[in-house]
């Protein structure tokens, strides 16, 4: 039986390793976002501060897991084959919970899940054993702190509220104080903001980052919350010294000091207190199978009274998981989905919106705009005026294209300060308190505050938060029930469930990892729009558009070979596998289209004719696009409503064509991208005879339409693929019109006056 529970353990430390990273993918979001945003530094310099800061706080953590031992049930109340059932139940339930929210780039509470996995499982553990000694369900209080649930639960609603709002409003001032000018105020208010935030954030990780720890003697953390406004008082005046010397002395931004050190003060906390999320469990698993080998009792004989009491994590176990965290937040593809998540919704600049605008979202911009309206009335003129000057993007300090960032270092430092006064306030009260939710819900309220939400953006952006927070929401219910599932899976099922549990976790997170990449590939960024450059030429401009024309007639024509294929084989897989590739390709020209703006700006004036050019071929490619994509929803319906197949006659009829059709695609994608010298009057005449030969194949087809010999079914999706077939060709020949006008703009020398007379088919 020993043997049995050695699995156990040893499972539950290879889920620790997991759990390490994809809690680090959750939780990076906490400390990355405010350095990233701003582009404070470097990535890899922010990713060493951050690393620093990880291992300091692993290091300084006090290995006191008291949440996983005893902070949501009485342990003494349990055997060790319970407590290992709750543990496995645990951990399993977190893994997938966590890597669900990370696959889709939404930051939420590695706390609040634990701690409710905690719960569900301990509760169905609980009634098993209630059930068994035939006891009253009244006795649930003995084995759970349901209690430490609730305030959590009413916790969360008032932080990410307050959290909002005082983000809001500290932006705001500061904004005033420093308007986005920041060449002409940075000397005269950085040095006096800076040492206030540095004070915050240095009394942030002194209560709440080194809370416990070795290196933070209670003694003097128990002084410091005596003489909380005496300290405050002592070290702002020593900051903002040292700040004024930065400033003055040695020409150094005091912005980016406080970014930076913002950034290691939360990793630290993250590392030295938000651990136990991941490791807590397994640590105490471990020590519990430590006590189990020691004794002569059976495993449903021995008490668990032991994990009441306090036990010190070993050092290098500490110091392993900072070292799995700090690889974890290098190379990690879902955290930076996570952290791409917060900078999208925050960003001060323009562009593609990341969710879909809902009717809450609608509702709450348009009471928000209200609201502003009615503010307005007690707000005088003069004083309107000065504020709209300061939150003026037109004075804003010029960056280069290739370093301009989701926003400001005053944002950034505004962002930290505010999260760590919040987080150490309630530490101080011994109140609960998600770093996920105060982190976001902050640069939430301070983006709001610096008209990042514009009326272009502000329903897209609103909708953003809803979502986040509506995965808050469910958070703790998925925990529960999933956990309270598992933990019963377990108990009944033994090694056979923890087999198949462990096997279906692997299978998931391979899963997630797929569709993660699927995700990721929907939010297209176009080559010559992120390009690090100011100015694109004319030539890049005729490059990239034959480019995209090429690649998406190379794919046309793949899709239909392939869509054909599956019809012949009836193989719904081929058909879907198609349809993706085509989708995909009609999702990154709306997106092209939708932000053609920015990449317009970055385009000389004199090459207006190139341009032009460039967006009709993407509202070409576009639709030709969609018309394949249309073709494939056909054939896919056909095929999976097991409608009758295709005759032979009529399936080579639209075989042939197609083959013709594609071959054709393919040449022409082949000499667009090799530059080979095209002959346009023999292209088109080939276009032409396509179009003659579906006409052969439409009057084939429509003469048999009286016969019996084929299903009414099979009739209309042949007509509905030769009218597609129309339309691609039709768009084939605009494209090719289009490559013959841009060919010639190409290669000539005539001068601007004659380009410009060139007009579009």
């Amino acid at each position: 039986m020993e043997s049995f529970y050695f699995i156990i353990v040893l499972a539950l430390v290879l889920l620790a390793v997991s759990d390490l990273v994809v809690g680090v993918s959750n939780d990076a979001v906490n400390f990355l976002n405010s350095a990233f945003g701003s582009k404070v530094a470097k990535k890899k310099t922010i990713l060493t501060v951050a690393a620093v800061g990880i291992l300091v706080g692993a290091l300084a953590s006090s290995g006191m897991m008291e949440i996983a031992r005893k902070g949501i049930f009485n342990p003494a109340m349990f055997s060790f084959a319970d407590i290992m059932t709750i543990f496995l139940a645990v951990m399993i339930t977190d893994i997938l919970l966590l890597d669900l929210f990370n696959t889709f780039g939404l930051p939420t509470s590695t706390t609040v899940s634990i701690m409710f996995e905690l719960l569900g499982a301990a509760f169905i553990v609980a009634c098993i054993k209630i059930i068994r000694t035939e006891g009253q369900f009244s006795e649930l209080g003995d084995y759970l702190n349901g209690s430490n649930a609730l305030i959590i639960i009413l916790g969360i609603f008032l932080s990410v509220f307050i959290a909002f709002t005082i983000g809001f409003f500290v932006q705001f001032i500061a904004r005033l104080l420093f308007s986005f000018n920041l060449s002409t105020s940075i000397k005269k208010v950085a040095p006096l903001f800076g040492g206030i935030a540095i004070t915050t954030i240095f009394y942030f990780l002194v209560i709440k980052g080194m809370k416990g720890s070795a290196l933070v003697p209670t003694e003097f953390s128990n002084s410091i919350l005596a003489h909380t406004s005496l300290f405050l008082l002592s070290m702002g005046v020593f900051w903002i010294g040292i700040c004024y010397g930065l400033t003055y002395f040695f020409k150094i931004n005091v912005l980016r000091v406080v970014v930076l050190f913002g950034t290691f003060s939360l990793a630290m906390a993250f590392a030295g207190n938000d651990l136990v999320n991941f490791i807590g469990v397994p640590i105490a698993g471990l020590q519990a199978y430590t006590f189990y080998k020691g004794s002569s009792l059976s495993a449903d004989e021995l008490g668990m009274g032991v994990l009441g009491e306090q036990i010190q994590t070993n050092a290098w176990i500490l110091l392993a998981a900072g070292l799995i965290m700090i690889l974890a937040l290098r190379f990690s593809k879902k955290a930076q989905s996570v952290t791409e998540t917060e900078l999208n919704l925050a960003r001060q600049s323009d562009g593609n919106e990341r969710f879909k605008p809902s009717g809450l979202a609608r509702i709450t911009v348009r009471g928000g705009i209200r609201l502003g309206r009615m503010s307005q009335r007690f707000i005088g003129d003069k004083t309107q005026v000065k504020i709209q000057e300061k939150f003026n993007l037109k004075g804003a300090s010029p960056v280069h294209e290739e370093d301009k960032p989701s926003f400001d270092l005053v944002r950034a430092a505004v962002n930290l300060m505010v999260a760590s006064v919040l987080i150490a306030f309630a530490t101080s009260f011994k109140l609960p308190l998600s770093t996920t939710y105060v982190s976001f819900m902050v640069a939430m309220g301070t983006s709001l505050a610096d008209k990042a939400w514009t009326r272009d953006s502000a329903v897209y952006r609103v909708a953003g938060v809803l979502h986040v927070i509506s995965g808050w929401l469910v958070t703790a219910l998925i925990a529960f029930s999933g956990a309270a599932v598992l933990a019963l899976l377990i108990h009944f099922g033994g090694m056979v469930a923890i087999s198949g549990l462990l096997i279906l976790t692997v299978m998931l997170m391979v899963r997630s990892h797929l569709v993660h990449k699927k995700i990721t590939a929907k939010y297209v960024h176009p080559v010559l729009m992120t390009k690090d450059k100011l100015a694109i030429s004319g030539e890049e401009v005729l490059d990239e558009a034959k480019y995209r024309i090429s690649i998406t007639l190379f794919k046309v024509s793949c899709v239909l070979r392939d869509l054909i294929r599956g019809l012949e084989k009836e193989d719904v897989q081929i058909i879907k596998k198609a349809q993706e590739d085509i989708k995909a390709n009609a999702t990154e020209y709306v997106l092209l289209i939708k932000s053609f703006h920015t990449y317009l700006q970055k385009v000389n004036g004199a090459e207006s004719e190139q341009i032009r050019f460039y967006l009709h071929a993407l509202k070409h490619l576009e639709q030709l696009s969609v018309i394949t994509v249309k073709s494939s929803q056909e054939i896919l319906t056909h095929v999976q409503n097991l409608h009758q197949p295709f005759q032979k006659g009529n399936l080579n009829l639209l075989n042939d064509f197609t083959e013709k059709m594609a071959n054709f695609l393919m040449e022409m994608s082949d000499q667009i991208l090799t530059d080979t010298d095209v002959n346009w009057g023999e292209l088109n005449g080939r276009i032409i005879a396509l179009s003659r030969l579906l006409n052969q194949v439409e009057k084939i087809h429509l003469d048999q339409l009286n016969e019996d010999n084929d299903g009414a079914k099979n009739k209309m999706l042949f007509v509905a693929l030769l009218l597609s077939y129309h339309e691609t060709l039709f768009m084939i020949e605009k494209l090719q019109a289009l490559l013959d006008q841009l060919n010639k703009i190409d290669s000539s020398s005539a001068s601007l006056k004659e380009r410009k007379a060139i007009r579009l088919d």
